[in-house]
């Protein structure tokens, strides 16, 4: 059974899965708030009862010397040493399920990296007041089972939030529930404010 993460929790991955990890899961998932018309109607979902809301995960690879090493994001979907994929950005937040997820491979994770840090972004711009049902979600990628969930407290006027990190601790993975609001569009904007939480 999953793990419902709070704010600062931190896991050990392997112990929480119940053995050994080699690959797993980063989803994300939300929904544009329900809006009755207006002005967001009209900009943004035509003839439907929602705006659309463009969220961005990320995935940035740190070493031990907090140096950025590679990123992951929309514009890369997939790190120079081929051990994290992002499966391609959605932009509107709608369906069941994750809206985007980022698979990585930990065994294949170079020694140099020290950490991977996950954040969310509002690419299109809105604050996250206007997102709901926003979470984080750790899964098993042989089974499929969800290790850990983390629902993001999304309401607020940021535009990014730093989610999780993973980061290696006495030979093994273990996973850091951050939840720290920011701000920025784009990853590059975020970098600075991740670093304090490394």
């Amino acid at each position: 059974m999953a793990i419902n993460l709070q704010k600062g929790q931190k896991i050990s991955l392997s112990k929480e899965s119940g053995g050994t990890l080699s690959k797993v899961v980063m989803g994300l998932g939300w929904d544009a708030k329900k809006t009755g018309g207006g002005l967001l109607k009209g900009m943004f979902g035509g003839g439907s009862s929602s705006s659309s809301i463009d969220l961005d995960a990320s995935c940035v690879l740190f070493n031990e010397e907090k140096e950025v090493l590679d990123t992951v994001y929309f514009g890369q979907l997939k790190s120079r040493d081929g051990s994290i994929v992002h499966t391609g950005d959605n932009r509107t937040g709608e369906g069941d399920g994750d809206d985007e997820q980022i698979i990585v491979d930990l065994d294949k994770i170079p020694l140099a990296v020290k950490s991977l840090v996950f954040t969310v972004s509002s690419y299109t711009g809105q604050t996250f007041d206007t997102v709901e049902n926003a979470y984080c979600r750790i899964v098993d990628n042989s089974n499929k089972n969800e290790i850990a969930r983390y629902t993001l407290s999304a309401q607020g006027s940021h535009t990014a939030q730093i989610m999780a990190k993973l980061y290696r601790h006495g030979g093994e993975w273990k996973m850091h529930a951050i939840g720290e609001n920011g701000t920025g569009r784009t990853i590059a904007n975020i970098l600075p404010q991740i670093v304090v939480h490394l």
